[in-house]
């Protein structure tokens, strides 16, 4: 019944886009008027889309939060990818990152900064300590409060990892003009300010 009546809404903005007479003669059941070929061809066409909008829904374009979640994702994969042989997982390539941008945080500051739990931020730093990437030291005004900072070591590791990235993130931005990805990062950086409030 459905598919029927959308054929039926065809037909109808079928008729209207005919001229007067043809329109006249449809209504009332006499033999249609001679037809222009164009205006058949007309018909054909504006009866096509209809038809099979009846079937089927146009693909919409997928909202920006999709796209950029569908991103993020992809980084992730890729990065992961790509450090996993130069010895690092992603959670400590961004801490390393933070930690140089940075010059110091807290154990909370690198959790957030790096889109993890405290609890694995502390795992992380852990292993990183381990291999003398950084140093935690308490801080000399808030006891309870270990602050970390990047060894030499740790810059040298990063600095290795950082030249995988750039190759990933010119394959990223590639075909598109140095000021447009430049207005992309600043789009981007306006939503996270938005959304941390």
């Amino acid at each position: 019944m459905k598919a029927r009546g959308a054929v039926q809404r065809a037909n109808d903005a079928v008729t209207w886009r005919l001229p007067r007479q043809q329109q006249t003669d449809l209504m009332t059941g006499k033999s249609p008027t001679k037809t222009s070929s164009a205006t058949k061809a007309a018909v054909a066409t504006a009866a096509r889309p209809r038809a099979a909008s009846a079937g089927r829904k146009a693909a919409a374009r997928p909202r920006l939060t999709y796209l950029i979640g569908s991103l993020d994702r992809i980084l992730r994969r890729k990065m992961t990818d790509a450090l996993a042989p130069l010895g690092l997982t992603l959670a400590q390539f961004t801490a390393l990152s933070v930690l140089e941008a940075r010059g110091e945080a807290s154990n909370a500051q690198l959790a957030e900064r790096s889109f993890i739990t405290p609890q694995s931020a502390n795992e992380v730093m852990s292993v990183m300590a381990s291999r003398n990437w950084i140093t935690r030291e308490p801080d000399p005004n808030h006891g309870r409060i270990v602050v970390l900072r990047l060894t030499d070591e740790g810059r040298e590791v990063l600095h290795r990892c950082m030249a995988t990235v750039h190759v990933l993130e010119a394959q990223m931005l590639a075909g598109i003009e140095p000021l447009d990805a430049l207005a992309a990062q600043e789009m981007l950086e306006l939503f996270v300010r938005n959304l941390r409030g």
